[in-house]
């Protein structure tokens, strides 16, 4: 009869069915392909593109970055709690088992009006030592559903992780071309202040001797103020990224090493893809999914409370008026029982979870939808501007190009008497900015590349990863620093 009641039991608690849905995917409605897809595209998604873009300071300030940034620490420590919860959760499919004692000494007041036993000694002495086990019966899956909530939850703690790890590369890289553009601005405003600054000097030389207006030479002038104002912004911007980037590195604010050039580098390979490919690459999707997944086991914990909870209790220890007699066999007491409870009424508090996780799972739900969308209108974004950046940087050199010829052919009209002064400065004018326009666009293509990545998602999230272990990097040596504001 025990062997009977014991696989009945064991069959009850391995295979007792759970309550509310089990997870399946939606199906999302995703387009075939992307409309920018370039056509030169390759299946680079998965290597550390970061690489190909040829500047070994980049790479140490990523590996850096990888290495320390306090967002990713935290993102580390995330997962171990939530790995505790879930070790927490799931304690109660299995026994527990506990142990308890105590000893002391005792006077009954032979007032109380309770006849005191012949013999019996007053004051006494007591001794007692139990341990004991109880064990929840888990018929309606509550504690499953419950432990793949907790479970979902860990694996999102994880996909949040790489998220942070996809973000972190991807910011490093475009704040590190931003400085580098805004680096370039800052030398063409140099160089065009030292241009301006020679003809100011020719000019007022010029006018001394009555051959030109003065006219001219304040003209001159105001060129020469336009690129002198200009540069103090520009080094105040540089600051500032330098103080984004430390902060992404780790560090307390202050200078950034600086690598090649725009001229110097090399662009990653457009990577391959199909929106399909997007579910399993991006991390911010795959947390996204175990939301909902967590939200729809709490249903079924939320439904298993209408079911009775059956529980299975007993202990066995000694108890002694004597520490001598306490484990001599007379002093042996067990117990053990089986109980159950279960809801009559509770006024719609059941109900009310039930309806509470019902709702929570279809917000997740909807969540997680309007994430896939958002995650392939950042691709389309992130392959037209690079696309786009492609072709309006190349007019801009054009345009860089023609203004400095038609400066040089003004000059020399200007120097042989041809012309007037007021075309050379129409040729500084409009030469300065395209100048510093075309720094811009170099830097946003650059960036454009590091978006593009980011957007795609990829394996090399996982290079990336092992980059992050404690002291696996330190910060990148033998490299010039730039002052700040030179």
């Amino acid at each position: 009869m025990r062997k009977v009641f014991a696989v009945t039991l064991l069959a009850l608690v391995t295979g007792g069915c759970m309550m509310g849905p089990d997870y399946r995917r939606p199906s999302v409605d995703m387009p075939q392909s992307f409309q920018y897809q370039a056509k030169e595209a390759e299946e680079a998604a998965d290597t550390e593109w970061w690489k190909a873009f040829q500047d070994p300071v980049l790479d140490g300030l990523i590996a850096e970055a990888l290495a320390n940034n306090k967002n990713v620490k935290i993102a580390a420590f995330n997962i171990e709690q939530a790995a505790g919860v879930l070790t927490q959760t799931r304690a109660p499919l299995f026994p527990q088992a506990n142990f308890d004692g105590s000893a002391g000494r005792e006077r009954v007041s032979q007032f109380s009006g309770t006849p005191f036993p012949p013999g019996a000694a007053n004051p006494h002495d007591f001794f007692q030592i139990f341990a004991g086990a109880s064990w929840e019966i888990d018929l309606w899956g509550r504690v499953r559903r419950l432990s793949e909530a907790a479970r979902a939850d860990l694996l999102a703690s994880e996909e949040a992780r790489r998220g942070a790890i996809l973000s972190l590369v991807a910011a490093v890289a475009s704040t590190y071309m931003q400085l580098r553009g805004l680096d370039e601005q800052l030398d063409i405003a140099k160089r065009s202040l030292g241009t301006y600054d020679e003809s100011v000097k020719l000019y007022e030389l010029q006018f001394q001797y009555g051959l030109i207006s003065q006219m001219i030479v304040e003209q001159a002038r105001t060129q020469y103020e336009t690129a002198a104002a200009t540069i103090p912004q520009l080094e105040s911007q540089i600051v500032q990224n330098e103080n984004a980037l430390s902060i992404l590195l780790g560090r307390n604010p202050g200078p950034i090493a600086r690598g090649k050039t725009f001229n110097d580098m090399a662009f990653p390979a457009v990577p391959a893809g199909l929106p399909s490919q997007l579910l399993e690459r991006r991390p911010d999707l795959a947390q996204t999914e175990q939301n909902l997944i967590a939200a729809n086991a709490l249903i079924g914990a939320a439904k298993a409370l209408y079911f009775p909870t059956i529980s299975l209790t007993g202990s066995y220890g000694y108890a002694s008026s004597d520490l001598s007699d306490l484990f001599e066999s007379p002093s042996r007491a067990w117990n053990y029982a089986g109980s159950f409870t279960g809801p009559i009424f509770r006024g719609g508090a059941i109900y009310g979870q039930v309806k509470q996780a019902e709702a929570a799972q279809k917000a997740a739900l909807i969540g997680y939808e309007a994430a896939i969308q958002n995650a392939f209108a950042d691709v389309e974004n992130a392959l037209v501007i690079r696309e786009k950046l492609v072709g309006q940087l190349e007019a801009q050199e054009r345009l860089v190009r023609a203004n400095q010829e038609y400066e040089r052919l003004a000059k020399l009209q200007y120097d042989e008497g041809y012309a007037p002064y007021l075309m050379v400065l129409n040729a500084q004018q409009q030469l300065f900015p395209a100048e510093l326009n075309l720094a811009q666009l170099r830097a946003s293509l650059f960036t454009s590349y590091a978006n593009l990545y980011k957007a795609m998602g990829g394996g090399w999230v996982t290079a990336a990863d092992r980059l992050t272990a404690p002291g696996a990097n330190q910060p990148a040596e033998n490299v010039q620093v730039k002052d700040r504001g030179k």
